[in-house]
């Protein structure tokens, strides 16, 4: 029997034992049983990772078969045939009229959700294109990877939108063949634009600092280089003068791409760089209209196949600009407040959220006149959110005068936010290229949305940019909002907001311009993607019932969403996994609905349903409030996670290591994996079944009739099939002190006595196991609970390896114990040392039990050295016996101590990544 599977039947044999005693715990009593043998020697690190490296592969299969599973099917030729059959329509204008509007937006977005190394991405995305999903197709061995950085981030996202290109391209030839076959006299009049494509991988401010403007004109100039190549050569061949032309306006791009990436910081460098890239030039391409005219000429008098090769090149054009696609800046609602305080409110007396501040922001408005700028203007600029538009202004100038402009406002909870952010757009006269979006995440803008919306819409200088732009725009977030009234609160909130906007817009006469709804999401059921279905991921943020309340407005539907960081980038892993997505969202169709369909029971039923969602808010609050979750989840630090993006991961301004972290000090992208880690996903779960306490019939019937409600059991099912309270618990007995003091009581490990004793010791005043067991026994309750609800629903999906995926997770749990532990006796036996620069041995061992591992080791590589000068070194003449044999050097200390926490903890790592793919993504 392998390694694996004696494990697997031992776990399997040991939650038997739970019949006899509730409280006994498996996956610790495994950790347990691990431990003993690793500090015994009877298991050693080496086997360990062997042994990982078998449930790391099953980790990545488990990706690779869940990416198959969301978009299938896969061959290209299956999903032509599905788009083909799509493309019936009565007459070629409503042929023209379904498909010259984008039926989706998507945005690559970045954050720290950049799991897998390449080669892994590589050999999930191959694995599930092909369907050939296994150990010989999914599995790479990790290796050391380099470091993620912003330029690597944008490299991914780049290329993950040139693959979304030519599936679209793909898309676009398909759509123009129908038409030819159908209307033969008018196909060459279609312009086809089934899906446009952003990015704000360089452009999003909000959080970090590392990001200059000189960046972001950087990507923004290789974008268009890297676009206008790809349209010469699309074009080579078919039309050779545009082409050409296209060519040196690539190269050109190239070479302003390559000035601002110098140090921009010497005034005269700067300058010279502005003055090449603002100059006149032949080669200088601000806008592709002139270039589409001449394609569209071109395709009206050449044979039909060059005439499909030019139009799809023209679509593209059309869609993407002189880019990869739209930008999106995103800055902090409170950068946006500080550089209108300036204007607003000069000596800082005013309340910028009060109808005084409101009545001045109009007469800034009104008295707006647009501005010269230049880039000296924008390198002395010290107000980030001026800096963002004075950037706009340049790129719009001076690279792409085509393409509009996103600005998302985070944490934007006052209208005169909006309006500040249109102010500065006017005054740098890009109003008519901006479009402002104010995001909706925090319990705040959540709770108060619709009167802000309701007050926004109100005012006459916004309905008149609005009309301008032709279309509101708005950003509703799930990471923090899921962080902070629980995943499901937050996308029923949500799409209550949605339906208010509706209403707004009608209210005040804005029915004639579009609603763009960009819906921020992530990967994982934690942040927003509902891991069931596509049709599930596409209805989860952006509901039936919420289209519905905009097309009985008679409004025009914009949707936009998310494909965040590395774990969303693997959809767009290759060409058939491109074509494949692209193709679910024309079936899913997310800009339409019947407007005559059925109320759905759950919007009928608020006597229920709103209490439903009370009560699962409140619960979700509670956890937040009390002492005992955010103890919890800040444990271990952020020491359980790897590293997966360049932004941090912990707020900038709280750098200070902290005792204890706030939940606010940590990134919902970072707290929602710990929970991951952890083995319960409460956000997600958390209060379902204690909102039903009481009321389990009429609820369950609720939920079996109404298709949104069979969605949010859904959810909750998916979670719950990996979720484990055992796993919770256990975590919270590494630092019970009556543990480590009985452990050696037998006296079968007089090897660790010692130490088992220094921290049982230690660990005498420590409160962890008793938050963990509080926390744990507070989710026991309320799973009984919710299996007591799901006990009345079918399962619509019942999983085929539910249990096998949960005593996998169940072994990488207590694999993890058993290092943790390994790492904790290690760390408790290295020799005292001196303190010294305020670093006693004391905090060492803290850093070590909240997984600050690489700062413990650098302590304890200080305290012990290894690398110094030898006697050798010197040519002094005098003679000197000393150091003689007796004066040992600290190597051993390494190779005890030192490099036996450092592989442990590699190790623990390589367990995170493997739970998070069998969770389908970090976070």
């Amino acid at each position: 029997m392998s390694f694996h599977a004696r494990l697997d039947a031992r776990l399997q044999a040991l939650h038997v034992q739970t019949a006899e005693t509730p409280l006994f715990n498996p996956v610790f009593q495994l950790g347990l049983e691990l431990s003993r043998e690793l500090e015994s020697g009877k298991l050693d690190l080496a086997a360990v990772e062997g042994l990982l490296a078998e449930l790391e592969c099953e980790g990545l299969v488990a990706r690779a078969a869940r990416l198959h599973r969301l978009v299938e099917p896969l061959p290209i030729a299956e999903n032509e045939a599905r788009l083909a059959a799509l493309t019936q329509a009565e007459s070629f204008a409503a042929f023209a009229a379904r498909w010259q509007r984008p039926l989706v937006h998507v945005v690559f977005t970045a954050h720290p959700t950049f799991l897998l190394t390449q080669r892994q991405s590589e050999a999930v995305a191959a694995a599930a294109s092909s369907g050939e999903i296994g150990a010989q197709t999914a599995c790479v061995a990790p290796h050391a990877r380099d470091a993620i950085t912003l330029d690597s981030e944008h490299a991914a996202a780049m290329a993950a939108i040139a693959r979304a290109q030519a599936a679209r391209d793909r898309i676009n030839a398909l759509l123009l063949a129908q038409a030819r076959q159908q209307w033969p006299d008018d196909w060459r009049a279609l312009a086809p634009m089934p899906v446009r494509f952003a990015s704000w991988v360089g452009y999003d401010m909000d959080g970090r600092t590392d990001i200059s403007w000189a960046t972001s004109l950087r990507y923004r100039l290789s974008e268009k280089a890297e676009r206008l190549e790809s349209y010469a050569a699309q074009l080579r061949g078919f039309a050779p003068e545009q082409s050409a032309a296209l060519a040196r306006a690539a190269a050109r791009a190239a070479e302003m791409a390559a000035l601002f990436a110098q140090d921009l910081s010497d005034p005269a460098t700067l300058s010279a760089a502005a003055d090449t890239l603002t100059a006149e030039h032949p080669d200088k391409l601000t806008s592709l209209s002139a270039v589409i005219s001449e394609l569209d000429a071109e395709a009206a008098h050449a044979d039909d196949a060059t005439a499909q090769v030019l139009l799809v090149v023209a679509a593209a054009m059309r869609a993407d600009g002189l880019g990869m696609g739209w930008i999106h800046f995103r800055v902090n609602a409170s950068q946006l407040q500080n550089a209108i305080r300036r204007r607003i409110d000069p000596e800082g007396k005013l309340d910028l959220a009060s109808q005084a501040a409101l009545v001045r922001m109009r007469e800034l408005l009104a008295e707006a006149t647009a501005l010269r700028t230049n880039f000296a203007a924008l390198a002395i600029e010290n107000s980030t959110a001026v800096r963002q538009f004075l950037a706009m202004a340049q790129i719009l100038h001076h690279v792409d005068s085509d393409a509009p402009i996103r600005m998302l406002v985070a944490e934007c909870e006052q209208p005169t936010t909006v309006l500040a952010a249109l102010y500065f757009a006017r005054l740098f006269g890009i109003a008519d290229k901006v479009d402002v979006s104010p995001l909706f995440e925090t319990e705040t803008a959540l709770e108060h949305g619709g009167r802000f919306l309701d007050a926004l819409l109100a005012e006459e200088a916004y309905r008149d940019y609005a009309r301008t732009r032709g279309r509101v725009a708005v950003q509703t977030g799930f990471s923090d909002a899921g962080r902070f009234v629980g995943q499901i609160p937050a996308a029923l909130a949500i799409e209550r907001l949605q339906g208010r906007l509706s209403e707004a817009m009608a209210a005040n006469g804005l029915s004639d311009v579009a609603a763009l709804v960009f819906n921020t999401h992530g990967e994982s059921m934690g942040r927003g993607a509902h891991p069931s279905s596509f049709a599930d991921r596409v209805e989860w943020p952006l509901s039936p019932w919420a289209r519905r309340r905009f097309a009985r407005a008679g409004i025009r539907l914009e949707p936009e969403v998310s494909f965040q960081g590395g774990d969303g980038y693997l959809f767009f892993g290759t060409p058939e996994l491109a074509l494949a997505t692209l193709t679910r969202f024309a079936e899913a169709a997310p800009a339409q609905t019947d407007p005559e369909a059925p109320t759905d029971p759950f919007y009928r039923r608020t006597d229920l349903s709103l209490d439903f969602y009370r009560a699962i808010r409140r619960f979700q609050a509670a956890q937040l409030t009390s002492r005992t979750y955010p103890r919890a989840v800040t444990a271990f630090g952020l020491g359980l996670l790897n590293d997966t993006g360049s932004r941090k991961s912990r707020r900038q301004s709280d750098l200070a290591a902290d005792r204890e972290m706030s939940l606010r000090q940590i990134r919902a992208i970072p707290h929602n994996a710990v929970l991951q880690q952890l083995g319960y996903p409460v956000n997600v779960i958390g209060g379902f079944g204690t909102a039903a306490d009481g009321n389990y019939e009429a609820l369950a019937a609720l939920l079996r009739e109404s298709a949104r409600g069979r969605q949010l059991v859904r959810l909750v099912r998916a979670a719950n099939a990996l979720a484990s309270i055992k796993t919770v618990a256990a975590f919270g007995e590494l630092f019970n002190s009556a543990y480590w003091s009985s452990r050696p009581y037998r006296g079968d490990e007089d090897g660790i006595a010692d130490a088992c004793l220094a921290l049982a010791e230690y660990l005498t005043t420590d409160d962890r196991t008793g938050v963990f067991r509080r926390m744990a026994s507070r989710l026991r309750v309320d799973a009984l609970k919710l299996h007591r609800l799901l006990d009345l629903i079918p399962d619509e999906a019942p999983l085929v390896e539910r249990e096998h995926t949960r005593r996998m997770l169940g072994v990488l749990q207590a694999l993890r114990l058993a290092l943790f532990q390994h790492m904790f006796i290690k760390a408790v036996s290295v020799p005292a040392f001196s303190r010294a620069n305020d670093i006693s041995r004391d905090d060492v061992l803290e850093m070590v039990f909240t997984l600050r591992i690489d700062e413990a080791l650098a302590q304890l590589r200080r305290a012990f050295p290894v690398h110094f000068p030898g006697i050798a070194d010197f040519t002094v003449h005098e003679p000197s016996d000393y150091p003689d044999e007796a004066a040992v050097g600290y190597g051993a200390i390494h190779t005890d101590f030192i490099e036996p926490i450092e592989r442990a903890q590699a190790l623990s790592l390589r367990i995170t990544t493997a739970i998070a793919n069998v969770f389908g993504a970090h976070g």
